[in-house]
């Protein structure tokens, strides 16, 4: 009866089913595949490892504010070409691509928002748009969005995702690091609350200026922290770095970042926080 069955014989790269790529993804911690539906609902989390995946810009905006309540502020604000810079490419295609592959203008979202009905200002970098890199337009949008809580006396977070300034614009991308901290100061003088939040990765003059001048830092698990790379450090100074450098526990070890906290609890701490520093609804008043 062996005409009955059919021959088995072993599947070709051409015949095996491949698994969709927009149903699963797997985990650069423990290597684990995990259902995307499942992942989105643990914040980009993996439940296996505790990974934190890198996130978009406006999923971290999500997180921080009342649904409904995000008014975004200078959308149309991008970056020039002041240098008329270019390398492998100009940079006004760098920058043409960026938009058109993140719907963005430039590297970082701002806006207010409401945080359990507590008025906020909040700028999320997208490190998507030219590895979240720091120009002109960043660092004026976040100059603008501090100034908007100094204004209106509000909260001010700021979730920082980037490779640092923007070499494309030279001078003008270093100014920028000046041009925040200022803000900073203001609001630091009035009393208003900056809360600094730094996730994979945050390097360069991102972290040499607003990224670590939180009244309280926080890092999310693993997230890479420093100015230059391990391997410039080391080829510096000629040692090997500890495990772990530049890593947030390692900075949380040594006094460099305040706490290091699991993304599916940023948002509860942050109101914890803010209820120490800040007048929640319903408190009574300063």
């Amino acid at each position: 009866m062996s005409w009955f069955r059919k021959a088995k014989k072993p599947l070709s790269g051409d015949d095996r089913r491949d698994v969709p790529s927009d149903v699963f993804d797997k985990c650069d911690g423990c290597g684990e595949i995990l259902y995307r539906e499942k992942l989105t609902r643990n914040l980009h989390v993996c439940p296996e490892c505790g990974h934190h995946f890198r996130i978009r810009a406006d999923i971290y905006r999500r997180i921080l504010t009342d649904e409904g309540s995000f008014e975004e502020t200078e959308a149309d604000l991008g970056s020039a070409d002041p240098l008329e810079f270019e390398d492998l490419k100009r940079y006004k295609d760098r920058l043409e691509a960026a938009e058109k592959k993140t719907g963005r203008k430039d590297a970082v979202v701002t806006g207010r928002g409401t945080l359990e009905g507590l008025p906020i200002a909040l700028a999320v970098m997208d490190f998507a748009f030219i590895g979240g890199s720091m120009g002109s337009a960043v660092g004026e949008k976040i100059a603008r969005i501090g100034r908007v809580a100094l204004a209106e006396e509000r909260p001010f977070l700021l979730v920082s995702a980037s490779g640092g300034a923007r070499m494309m614009e030279g001078i003008y991308s270093l100014m920028q690091m000046a041009k925040t901290s200022a803000v900073l100061a203001q609001l630091h003088e009035a009393g208003i609350p900056f809360i600094s939040i730094l996730t994979d990765p945050t390097t360069g003059g991102v972290t040499a200026s607003f990224a670590m001048l939180g009244d309280v830092n926080l890092a999310e698990p693993g997230a890479l922290i420093g100015f230059a790379g391990p391997r410039v450090i080391e080829e510096t100074i000629k040692q090997e770095l500890p495990e772990g450098f530049q890593r947030a526990e390692f900075l949380l070890e040594h006094g460099m970042v305040d706490r290091v906290v699991d993304r599916r609890e940023m948002r509860e701490t942050i109101l914890q926080l803010l209820g120490h520093m800040w007048t929640l609804p319903g408190d009574a008043e300063r």
